[in-house]
């Protein structure tokens, strides 16, 4: 009984032992977890971002695209100037001087305004009118060269008036330097000095032709009332009405059409040629023909 009881005193004893050891090490582990979350994490100064700050800036950024080109405004290259004087031109329809079209380019290079006055000037698109009385190289004034020279109803007119062919005129064409070009069209239709078509969609002029006012003749009301309100026959019946009234019709009737009978039967043999080609021109008065002996 001595034995067990010394085990048990033994055990105890060891029990409570290590149990004081593991308080002990719970002590210092808390004990050092604020020292090292206060050295792991250290106070941000007013002027050091913090990582949360810097991730939100990241976060808000936009991803660079480097794939298209950065806008840069207006192009420098001269082709792209003349290109922008030209439509600049086009927009104001009457004689520009240099110094406007440079004004609106905002050249600083006078390299690169001489260059532009020396294109111009030889562009196909461009009228370049010079001044008689100064020759210095940014005198004179330009105005845009449309594909037609009209720029006005009574021009319009005359155009039509005198070109040798009654072809029609494109009103895309004329809107090419012309703005008002629909106004003025509409006005002289309204006249009855041109003929429009227009487009079944938006009702824009599409084509324009001379017109003579003086064979425009008004009917009145009451007669285009009793004009429509006769019915035209359908057109098949047409040949039968006019051979009613004792009229010959220009084509046949299509009642009265007969179909051409369709050819059915077999293909026809080809026939067997009768006699060889005769080569011994020799022996002509020797042999004899036995082609009608063949069965």
């Amino acid at each position: 009984m001595s034995y067990l009881q010394k085990k048990v005193d033994a055990f105890k004893t060891d029990l409570t032992s290590s149990s004081t050891k593991i308080n002990a090490k719970r002590g210092l582990v808390a004990a050092a977890s604020p020292a090292a979350s206060a050295v792991r994490s250290p106070t941000p100064t007013p002027g050091t971002p913090s990582k949360s700050d810097l991730k939100r800036k990241r976060a808000e950024a936009g991803p660079t695209v480097f794939s298209q080109p950065a806008d840069t405004g207006t192009g420098n290259n001269i082709r792209t100037q003349v290109t922008y004087a030209v439509e600049y031109l086009k927009s104001k329809e009457t004689h520009q001087t240099l110094s406007h079209v440079l004004g609106y380019l905002s050249l600083k290079s006078a390299e690169s305004r001489r260059n532009i006055a020396t294109i111009l000037k030889r562009h196909e698109r461009v009228e370049y009118h010079a001044d008689p009385a100064n020759s210095s190289w940014d005198a004179g004034t330009y105005r845009f060269r449309p594909i037609h020279n009209i720029r006005s109803g009574t021009e319009l007119l005359r155009y039509l008036q005198t070109q040798p062919t009654a072809q029609g005129l494109s009103v895309r064409e004329l809107k090419d330097g012309w703005s008002g070009a629909e106004e003025a069209i509409t006005a002289l239709e309204s006249r009855h000095q041109i003929l429009v078509t227009r487009n079944k969609k938006d009702n824009h002029a599409r084509m324009v032709w001379a017109n003579d006012a003086s064979l425009t003749q008004n009917v009145e009301p009451e007669f285009q009332v009793l004009w429509f309100r006769i019915a035209l026959p359908p057109r098949d019946a047409v040949p039968h009405e006019l051979e009613k009234a004792g009229l010959k019709p220009t084509s046949d009737d299509p009642a009265t059409r007969v179909a051409a009978p369709q050819n059915l039967g077999k293909k026809k043999q080809k026939k067997p040629r009768k006699g060889g080609r005769t080569t011994n021109l020799h022996m002509q008065g020797i042999l004899r023909d036995y082609s009608g002996l063949k069965k």
